[in-house]
């Protein structure tokens, strides 16, 4: 396995992701019986510092539809989690109009490279675009210089 499993934290992530279920409205429990559904909801809430009463809630409670669900999940969380400890993993977003994702998506795929290798590209063109102008303008402003004597 490629990242440690933290006990306590994943507990505390299981039942942060189980709370957003239930207040989105989704069933959590196995249970069909909303007074029994209530009742177990309401010992999940009591369990939130307690990862051991967690873990046993999820094992005998949890609705099988989302056993999947909260594992994969649980996997994204922990990769984003040890992911962001290193600046060379951790992960950024951009908002982009759509019209803009559109063309840097066309662009990307025409030259066969990932989104940010992309952006990469496009900074670097532009970079090396700009050192060539400056150079240029250097190289007018020498042979100016030398056509005034």
């Amino acid at each position: 396995m490629k990242y440690q499993k933290l006990e306590n934290q994943e507990a505390n992530w299981k039942w942060v992701y189980l709370i957003k279920k239930q207040r989105d409205g989704h069933q959590i429990s196995k249970y069909e019986e909303k007074s029994l559904e209530q009742e177990m909801i309401r010992q999940l809430l009591e369990s939130q510092n307690n990862p051991k009463r967690i873990e046993e809630w999820i094992a005998k409670h949890l609705s099988p539809n989302l056993t999947i669900k909260l594992d994969q999940a649980i996997r994204a969380r922990r990769k984003r989690f040890f992911n962001g400890e290193k600046q060379s993993t951790k992960k950024k977003s951009i908002d982009l109009e759509y019209a803009v994702w559109q063309r840097l998506s066309k662009y990307s795929k025409k030259m066969n490279m990932t989104l940010s290798e992309t952006i990469n590209y496009m900074i670097d063109e532009r970079e090396s675009k700009a050192l060539y102008e400056s150079q240029m303008s250097v190289m007018k402003a020498g042979l100016a210089d030398l056509l005034k004597t």
